[in-house]
């Protein structure tokens, strides 16, 4: 109890110095990683209906199990996909900061989204794994933003994180402007399984964190690396998806 009330009064005491600001415009809110009542109705959370496999949204309910056409034309290599928020000009305006701009006082919040529009996911996964950077691009931009996000989700979980359960195998640069061909070209083996998570990965469900789902070549290839090293199933949860008009 004492440590409880030690806690609030320092929070209290931190708010009245600086207080926590909104995640979409820096007006002031009432907890840190809150979205103040102006913005909420701007961002676009990604809610049920929605593909069964991908979690791309539908515009109406057409059944439990429904995959949408882009699933059914081609299977990812994921079992399911799910993501708290469309990616489109408002998210962009959170993402781009929290990738970029050293803005990883934002990783609780985003993760709590995460946790709630992957729940299902989360009550199957063993391990928990980010998608990683390769070491060059780690050090320039000196944190993993996928790696800070798989932290919060796991709170939510009883899983196991596993931070290095993947490696960048080599260089790929920027996925930005290729097309989805491209892409998965562009990544194909690019990742491996770390050699000391080889005899725990086997016959596990693995979840797959990372910021942005576009095409799905980056998680695919991830993917594909985990089940040549012996796991059950591979599920990914992203903080923003794009969304193609159909």
């Amino acid at each position: 109890m004492l440590g409880e009330w030690r806690a609030t009064a320092m929070r209290r005491l931190l708010d009245s110095v600086l207080p926590p600001l909104c995640l979409g415009c820096n007006e002031i809110v009432a907890e840190p990683g809150a979205l103040c009542p102006a913005c909420w109705p701007g961002f676009s959370f990604i809610t049920a209906p929605h593909c069964a496999r991908c979690g791309v949204p539908f515009a109406e309910d057409l059944g439990a199990g429904t995959e949408c056409g882009a699933c059914l034309r081609r299977a990812p290599r994921f079992r399911r996909a799910r993501a708290a928020l469309v990616y489109d000009d408002k998210s962009r305006r959170l993402v781009l900061p929290f990738k970029h701009g050293d803005r990883t006082d934002m990783a609780r919040a985003c993760g709590r989204w995460m946790a709630s529009a992957g729940s299902e996911l989360l009550a199957d996964a063993e391990l928990i794994a980010p998608v990683p950077l390769h070491w060059r691009r780690l050090f320039t931009r000196r944190y993993n933003q996928a790696l800070l996000l798989a932290r919060s989700v796991s709170k939510a979980s009883k899983a196991r994180l596993a931070p290095d359960l993947l490696r960048r195998a080599r260089w790929t640069g920027s996925q930005a402007g290729l097309k989805a061909q491209e892409r998965r070209t562009n990544v194909r083996r690019a990742f491996e399984l770390n050699p000391r998570w080889a005899a725990i990965v086997r016959d596990k469900t693995v979840l797959l964190v990372d910021d942005v789902l576009t095409t799905g070549a980056t998680v695919e290839a991830c993917a594909q690396a985990l089940q040549r090293g012996g796991a059950r199933h591979v599920d990914v949860l992203t903080l923003a998806r794009v969304v193609r008009a159909a």
